[in-house]
């Protein structure tokens, strides 16, 4: 039987179950690093990925951590930029799979040229970045946080206090939403909002035991946004490489209208989950939080 995942659950301390959460995530994390059998591409993929979920949490509890949040927080960031050039060549990978996906018109040739330009840059990317000597210094920076959090003044957070951040980070997310049709918005207003949906999702893994179906309905359906938003990103990616003198510059013209097709196509596709995902006010959001804990509590 698979062990549940730590959770803010009705018969465990907030303060116990966020320490519980925190060390999970570092966990995972050492895992990554530690496992040598595991492919460059998934140890960037999955080691970005538990530092998200990790720099949600710390956004979550910034308010309770102070400065020690906001360093944690700092540290992350930057531990994920060490592989930002292997992450970047494998996202420019990906938007080339979601293109022929839609039946991109390119030849056979040109696929294979484009795919092993890419390929190389990520494997040097990966070689270059993800080095026995960065793998050790980044555990260390890992084992340094877990033991910061032996020490988080958490013990006194209430769920209500809980109720209200991630009401705030729902409304942050809301509120950043773009204008307009977002087939026009800029990239990098698009951009930072996957950051915000990104922080919102994690944070919601938090009290999905509080009301199982609907916990993974709402983390799913946040999920799907995240992905429209990060194949989105993947797709910029791929038009930077574009640019003159760029690894893809040779297939510029091929390449830049079915890249802005298909991005607007996502950004159409993101604009109207979002609007599903954050049709309720903050305040009615948080209501329904503090009312499913009560419930559970009761």
């Amino acid at each position: 039987m698979v062990a549940e995942k730590p959770a803010v659950r009705p018969d465990v301390a907030v303060g116990e179950a966020l320490r519980a959460v925190a060390r999970d995530i570092l966990s995972e994390a050492r895992t990554i690093l530690d496992d040598q059998t595991r492919s460059g591409a998934d140890a960037v993929h999955d080691f970005r990925k538990s530092m998200k979920r990790w720099r949600a949490l710390l956004r979550l509890l910034e308010p309770f951590l102070g400065d020690d949040a906001r360093r944690l927080r700092a540290q992350a960031r930057d531990l994920a930029r060490n592989v930002a050039g292997a992450r970047d060549a494998q996202a420019a990978i990906e938007a080339i799979e979601d293109l022929l996906e839609k039946d991109a018109p390119l030849s056979p040739r040109t696929i294979a040229s484009i795919r092993a330009r890419l390929d190389a840059l990520r494997v040097k990317a990966e070689t270059d970045e993800l080095t026995q000597a960065t793998r050790a210094q980044m555990i260390i920076a890992l084992d340094v946080a877990d033991t910061a959090v032996g020490g988080w003044p958490v013990d006194q957070i209430a769920f209500t206090d809980l109720a209200h951040e991630l009401a705030d980070t729902y409304k942050r997310a809301r509120d950043h939403a773009p204008a307009g049709d977002w087939r026009e918005a800029e990239p990098e207003i698009l951009h930072a909002m996957r950051g915000r949906v990104v922080a919102h999702r994690y944070q919601m893994d938090l009290v999905e035991p509080l009301w199982p179906k609907f916990g993974r309905l709402w983390v799913a359906e946040a999920q799907r946004l995240r992905d429209r938003l990060g194949a989105y990103q993947d797709l910029s990616v791929l038009l930077a490489y574009t640019a003159p003198h760029g690894p893809l510059a040779p297939w510029r013209a091929r390449l830049t209208p079915l890249i802005l097709t298909r991005r607007a196509a996502h950004a159409k596709a993101a604009q109207r989950l979002a609007g599903r995902l954050f049709a309720e006010r903050p305040r009615a959001f948080r209501k329904r939080l503090e009312a499913l804990w009560a419930s559970e509590k009761g």
